[in-house]
């Protein structure tokens, strides 16, 4: 038996994104969208896989994306 990564949470802290705009062109599974104020979220989660492009992108730091191990076989 093998431990993934799954995903537990995104946070996006709203005071600190500037509205880029640049996690959501990186998100390869379309999770991130950017709402009426143009601040992202993570609309689709059950989407993710865990890459943290968007985190590793974020030129303001405002993603961070919250992962557990978890049992697979």
């Amino acid at each position: 038996m093998t431990k993934k990564n799954c995903l537990k949470e995104h946070r996006v802290n709203r005071d600190w994104c500037k509205e880029c705009g640049i996690c959501v062109h990186f998100c390869p599974r379309g999770v991130l969208v950017l709402d009426d104020q143009y601040k992202a979220v993570a609309r689709y989660p059950e989407k993710c896989i865990c890459c943290k492009l968007c985190e590793l992108r974020c030129p303001d730091l405002a993603i961070e994306v919250i992962t557990e191990k978890v049992d697979h076989e």
